[in-house]
């Protein structure tokens, strides 16, 4: 089985929704890792902020736009009106609790169930297009099987057993979808894995299942001889050990971080980063 993680600009749009259902859609079995659409992780963290300053009518404000955009996306991307309308009311929901989360006290913990509805809506709504399209798909929500421990790191052995049976329960679909980034600490509560994000949360399954291969699918074609955004006629590099890709993370290859390949590494199976818009372009394999 591969892993494949998909980041916020490859589910950015419907149309880049269309672009990732026909690259999983290929008769084998996957696990699909999804990052908030493109641009909400950033506006749920304004959402939080202003709450710790106390502008709930700006927090207010922020959510109930937002709102709106996620609900014009459903209707584009969903044209069966029972699927349309089982999303709209999961929609609701999440924004419902944002909503009263603008009416509390500031935490941290209250900020991390902020910015988890993120995750939360992309894969619910990619896992409904999926159903609509006739892909046999299950949700599996990384709250059941991603833990942290004490130190902040995985909990390998706690990720192992749990996925085991979030996967056995649902052995008829071919295609699993669960969120990146977010997962329980030691002490139950939501969290999220901060460094490498939704890539960490690939690799740590990756090896959790013993997968063939982990691939990171981002909106570059690989990780490149110099900086796209800077220089001009770079060229994607087609092979890297793990230590030069952590290496090139380091020193400022935006594409991947410098920890998040680590569980990867340790299990021995290899990463490939490859482009949603370009997927046939061969990308990187470390």
């Amino acid at each position: 089985m591969k892993v494949l993680k998909f980041g916020g600009t490859s589910v950015g749009s419907v149309e880049n929704m269309s672009h990732v259902k026909n690259i999983i859609n290929d008769g084998q079995k996957k696990i699909v890792v999804l990052s908030a659409m493109s641009g909400t992780t950033n506006q749920l963290v304004s959402i939080a902020q202003d709450i710790a300053d106390e502008k709930s009518d700006e927090a207010l404000n922020k959510i109930s736009k937002l709102n709106e955009s996620y609900l014009l996306t459903v209707d584009s991307l969903l044209q069966d009106s029972t699927l349309n309308h089982s999303v709209k009311e999961y929609v609701s929901s999440v924004f419902d609790f944002l909503k009263g989360c603008a009416k509390k006290d500031f935490s941290q913990a209250l900020e991390n169930q902020i910015v988890a509805q993120g995750e939360l809506l992309s894969t619910y709504m990619f896992n409904s297009y999926l159903n609509q399209e006739g892909i046999a798909s299950a949700l599996l929500p990384a709250l059941d099987f991603m833990r942290i421990d004490e130190n902040k790191e995985p909990n390998i052995e706690f990720i192992k057993e749990n996925i085991g049976a979030v996967l056995k329960e649902n052995a008829g679909a071919e295609i699993y979808i669960t969120q990146g980034f977010i997962c329980l600490d030691d002490n139950d509560e939501v969290s999220n894995l901060q460094r490498g994000g939704s890539d960490f949360t690939a690799t740590i399954i990756g090896a959790a299942v013993l997968a063939e291969e982990v691939q990171i699918w981002t909106d570059i074609s690989g990780m490149h001889n110099n900086d796209p955004r800077y220089v001009e006629n770079t060229n994607p590099i087609s092979n890297l050990s793990f230590d030069e890709a952590a290496e090139l993370a380091y020193f400022g290859a935006k594409i991947l971080h410098p920890l998040s390949i680590r569980p990867a590494k340790l299990a021995d199976i290899p990463v490939r980063l490859k482009n949603t818009m370009e997927p046939a372009a061969e990308g990187t394999l470390i």
